[in-house]
């Protein structure tokens, strides 16, 4: 158990190096992108075997877990029942939300009915494709959600490995033998050969699939019970796949006690393994894992496009009109953004990017602030008609860096004046809602799990436009 009420958890009390879980491959579940041969257990679950193939990685992996859930192996040595017991029966993801208001944020509100409209156009698709003899035949939406839920919050990725296979170097070490003991020609020879068939079985199992660019993504039963953490001092071990060993590995990478001043609770105290599932926002985590990381690191917000701001507002904030020619040629070079939202393949995997992309949102992150691409054009929007003429007549990118400190002022205030009329069009203020979140927590309130992760995510995003407009000051 998780002792800090986040669900399962691994916990540990060993020294840095210290291989935690090791787990055969032959128990893992993979997925190939972007065409997957290596499940044939499962593909002769369809009609033809390229429905199952050329799926996306979160759909096959779903089918395999349902797969196990009704009793159908891939490997009659490994039993898989306890793991799928072991897996959470329900999620607090927003896909099953009634309502996505309370999130105030339509940048995921997007993302989440676009996730929607896709998970069931994938289910329409590839059920008439399986075999009716088979039990996966009488698979339900709702199994086939929960399916891809699993995927989406316990896969990792990698490039495709072939596994190693030490048969043909012991058949090549048999054939030195016999080169050598025959006197059919020197020891240096036959070592040379031996080089040869080591270095083109290296080549094919881990270089070629990285130039083919291959990916797999991978659920490892037990190593997938540890948590996420983006905070770098708070991680405290890697996944690993073990080549030679052909099985994946957990290990430690730092002290787990390493903030106690007494050597032997270092050494005696169980403490939360974390990982990193990667850079994931506060979007990601919410959509695809239903947590929400205070102060992340990584989180970004997602602000309507450049074209749909009040530029009447940023005119009286600036003291300064802006010319229709500036718009025009921001438009050509695609700045403003998107005037309609565009559709995106079903082949990409992350729904947040995506609805980035169909919206053409203006992106703020804790990191970096502003886009720098959006503080390029508003340094050419707020230019005057002599800065205007000397940067502009060459080329819109003359406003990359900065013109003038009087044009980044205005520049920046632009900036500022945008972030804070999002912020102003939030139903609640940053202060209302860290009221009701301490309430929530002081007086163990009856907000559902919905309404508190809503709630909490919304102040991390009020937090987020607070800290950029501080950074632009």
């Amino acid at each position: 158990n998780n002792k800090d009420n986040t669900g399962l958890g691994i916990f540990s009390k060993n020294n840095p190096g210290s291989v935690l879980i090791e787990v055969p491959t032959t128990m893992a579940l993979t997925a190939q992108m972007p065409r997957d041969t290596s499940n044939p257990w499962i593909s002769s679950l369809f009609s033809e075997e390229r429905y199952y193939a050329d799926a996306p990685w979160w759909v096959k992996l779903s089918l395999q877990i349902n797969s196990f859930q009704r009793g159908i192996s891939k490997n009659n040595n490994v039993q898989m029942t306890p793991w799928i017991q072991a897996l959470p029966t329900r999620f607090d993801t927003p896909i099953h939300w009634s309502s996505l208001q309370e999130l105030q944020y339509a940048f995921l509100n997007d993302a989440v009915q676009l996730q929607r409209s896709q998970w069931k156009e994938q289910y329409n698709s590839i059920l008439p494709f399986i075999r009716k003899d088979s039990s996966l035949s009488s698979l339900t939406y709702t199994e086939f959600v929960w399916g891809c839920e699993c995927a989406r919050s316990r896969a990792f990725s990698g490039s495709s490995y072939s596994p190693w296979n030490p048969a043909p170097l012991f058949f090549t070490l048999l054939l030195v033998t016999v080169y050598v003991g025959l006197d059919l020609g020197t020891l240096e020879q036959a070592a040379n050969g031996a080089a040869v068939v080591f270095c083109a079985t290296i080549f094919q199992n881990l270089i070629v699939p990285k130039i083919l660019k291959n990916k797999t993504y991978v659920i490892c039963p037990i190593i997938d019970m540890a948590n996420h953490a983006s905070n770098t001092t708070k991680i405290t071990a890697n996944v690993a796949y073990e080549y030679l060993r052909n099985s994946y590995s957990l290990s430690t990478t730092t002290i787990l006690n390493k903030n106690s001043n007494d050597e032997t609770q270092q050494h005696q105290t169980e403490q939360q393994v974390y990982i990193s599932y990667g850079p994931r926002t506060n979007d990601q985590l919410l959509q695809y894992f239903g947590f929400v990381e205070v102060d992340n690191p990584n989180d970004i917000y997602v602000m309507p496009s450049l074209r749909q701001w009040d530029i009447s507002a940023l005119e009286k904030a600036c003291g300064r009109s802006f010319g229709n020619d500036r718009l025009v040629k921001l438009e050509r070079a695609g700045l403003l953004g998107q005037r309609e939202k565009v559709a995106t393949s079903s082949a990409e995997e992350d729904y947040s990017s995506r609805a980035s992309t169909a919206s053409g949102g203006v992106v703020l992150s804790r990191t970096q602030g502003v886009d720098p691409a959006i503080l390029q054009a508003l340094r050419a929007l707020v230019s005057t008609e002599e800065e205007w003429e000397v940067f502009a007549g060459k080329a819109i990118g003359n406003f990359a860096t900065q013109v003038s400190e009087e044009n980044e002022r205005l520049a920046r205030l632009a900036a500022k004046t945008a972030i804070q009329l999002e912020l102003d069009s939030k139903p609640t203020t940053l202060e209302q809602d860290m009221e009701l979140w301490r309430k929530t927590t002081l007086f163990n309130a009856n907000e559902s799990a919905e309404e508190r992760l809503a709630l909490l995510f919304r102040i991390e995003k009020k937090k987020l436009l607070i800290e950029t407009i501080s950074n632009l000051e």
